[in-house]
């Protein structure tokens, strides 16, 4: 028996605006955000400043082993930072500033 077929990339929104985006799981939501002609907030691109923080509505994203500054609290408040957090499904992201 095979494993059922996934789609290659998962769908995210932002809110409040609803624009709707391609969430692929290989690269870091900003990535998808910019390739979708989303503009997003973003410095370092490493997890550091905080620049690109959002709000994570719904849905789930993994972050590399790496990511430092960013740590339990954070995520169970529900922030996500863009710019190295990889969709793990669809989600919904709400823009902070």
């Amino acid at each position: 028996m095979t494993a059922p077929a996934t789609a290659p990339f998962f769908i995210g929104k932002i809110l409040p605006d609803g624009q709707q985006f391609d969430a692929w799981p290989n690269q870091p939501l900003l990535v998808s955000l910019e390739a979708s002609g989303i503009d997003w907030p973003s410095s370092c691109r490493q997890g550091d400043c905080h620049t690109c923080l959002g709000q994570l509505e719904s849905g789930e994203v993994r972050y590399p082993a790496d990511c430092a500054g960013f740590g339990a609290i954070e995520k169970a408040l529900g922030d996500v930072l863009p710019c190295v957090a990889h969709p793990c499904s669809d989600l919904v992201l709400h823009r902070s500033w």
